[in-house]
């Protein structure tokens, strides 16, 4: 009786061997070609096409981006509100934004923002550059 009953758990377990190698096979695609998936990343111009979502407000992501500045910057709208700093360290105050000589910034004006960056602060003006075209304003005091 034992001998019997050895013989049938082997016999079960020889048939679901088989049975089971056998869906297994089945299930394997007929093809050696796979399909690789290839990851792309489209490096963004500015921040409405993309950001990076781990420093949101970084402009790293933007350095190597074609500028996209338009050439029609309207300049009268950009006003010096004032100077600051000593004659070695000097400051300037461009619509509420504070620039120092390097910096470069984004400044909110009527047509749009616009991004700045100052070359030079001399005494009674600045030099910057707007889409890489170089622009001097000069500071007017109101009566």
């Amino acid at each position: 009786m034992k001998n019997s009953r050895t013989k049938s758990i082997t016999a079960f377990f020889a048939i679901g061997y088989v049975l089971v190698s056998a869906a297994h096979a089945a299930a394997e695609p007929q093809s050696n070609a796979t399909n690789i998936i290839h990851s792309v990343f489209i490096v963004p111009a500015s921040p409405r096409e993309g950001r990076d979502p781990f420093f949101p407000n970084s402009t790293r992501p933007y350095k190597n981006a074609v500028p996209t500045v338009s050439h029609t910057a309207d300049l009268s709208s950009l006003v010096i509100k004032g100077f600051s700093g000593s004659v070695d360290h000097r400051f300037v105050i461009i619509n509420n934004h504070t620039f120092a000589p390097g910096d470069e910034g984004d400044v909110n004006t009527s047509s749009g923002r616009i991004h700045i960056n100052c070359i030079e602060i001399k005494t009674s003006s600045v030099v910057i550059e707007i889409g890489g075209e170089r622009h001097e304003l000069f500071y007017f005091d109101k009566p």
